[in-house]
């Protein structure tokens, strides 16, 4: 009797193992796994459990518990901060492989108010020169395919965002995602090539959105901003924009000089009536959303006149003298 039991007992545990053996190979290696890829990112100071719950909340794995097994099997690599790329459902040998090997992707965050310049000067840092010299590039052959304008490259025509950078993805294929971002974007606004509004066509309305992003900064100035433009454009006046001239110099920033003011350039919109020949950054929805839909308003100028960003914005030179001394006062100017 004793030994039949001990013969059960053995078969159950046998079984048991082989169940466990079964279930731990399947975990190792994923039968009808999607493969689709994630980016996982991984913050310094990390732990592995930390890692390995994130792994399994992007559902690179099905069982944390089973690569945490694997691990003490196997070892534990040694993880590096960074963004990785990882395939979903991916064998526990290949996950090692990649977290070992270090981060394999670079995002690219490109925000409102950036200029392709800026974004090259980052690619450079993440990537590389010679990325980063293809990516303007590929910005210059792009353009004269570009439905909007056939201009020099696509300064204005790529979507905020964030984009990330596999391995092995050309430059030309980052720009094509980042002009598909800027056509989902232009939609969202009720934006396409053949919009006209306020006398302006599609490309004309681009390159005021982006004067908007650059000296509206707020959202709550933009509107009013984009009323001033189109004002200024109807009168044929001379926008005396700011930030045409730091463009280009290519400058983020900070006050123009009086010998700036001369800088002979067609972005200088002291010297020159109209819009700039191409937009001057990155545009946002809502400074897109500013320039197609202005309110009505008789001003023709603007001054920051608070440090929470609130502007002033006047109809006549007198009233903007007024308000440059109320900035002034204010320690703003």
């Amino acid at each position: 009797m004793a030994r039949r039991l001990l013969g059960r007992v053995i078969i159950a545990g046998l079984v048991g193992l082989l169940g466990f053996g079964v279930w731990f190979a399947l975990q190792m290696y994923p039968l009808g796994a999607s493969h689709k890829s994630v980016l996982v990112v991984v913050h310094y100071g990390d732990s592995m459990t930390t890692i390995v719950g994130t792994l399994h909340r992007e559902g690179v794995l099905a069982s944390p518990t089973a690569f945490e097994i694997d691990l003490a099997i196997f070892g534990s690599p040694s993880v590096r901060a960074g963004d990785y790329e990882l395939p979903q459902g991916d064998s526990f040998s290949a996950l090692r492989s990649v977290l070992a090997a270090g981060p394999n992707s670079v995002v690219l965050s490109v925000r409102p108010g950036l200029t392709l310049h800026e974004l090259a000067v980052t690619l450079s840092q993440d990537e590389g020169s010679v990325y980063a010299d293809g990516f303007l590039r590929a910005a210059c052959q792009a353009a004269s395919a570009s439905q909007y304008a056939p201009v020099r490259s696509l300064e204005g025509l790529v979507g905020p965002g964030e984009y990330v950078i596999a391995p092995h993805e050309t430059p030309a294929q980052l720009l094509a995602a980042m002009q598909e971002g800027f056509a989902r974007e232009a939609a969202s606004v009720g934006l396409n090539a053949s919009t006209r509004r306020n006398g302006l066509d599609a490309y004309q309305l681009l390159v005021g959105a982006s004067i908007v992003e650059k000296e509206g900064y707020y959202v709550k100035n933009m509107p009013d901003v984009a009323r001033v433009i189109l004002n200024r454009l109807s009168r044929g006046t001379p926008l005396q924009m700011d930030s045409t001239i730091l463009y280009a110099l290519q400058r983020d920033g900070g006050r123009v000089t009086p010998s700036m003011l001369a800088t002979t350039s067609p972005y200088n919109s002291y010297l020159n009536a109209g819009l700039t020949p191409t937009p001057i950054c990155v545009v946002s929805t809502d400074a897109l959303r500013a320039m197609l839909n202005p309110p009505p308003g008789p001003w023709l100028y603007f001054v920051l006149v608070s440090k929470d960003g609130t502007m002033a914005f006047a109809a006549t030179f007198a009233e903007q003298l007024a308000n440059e001394r109320l900035a002034a006062a204010r320690g703003v100017a």
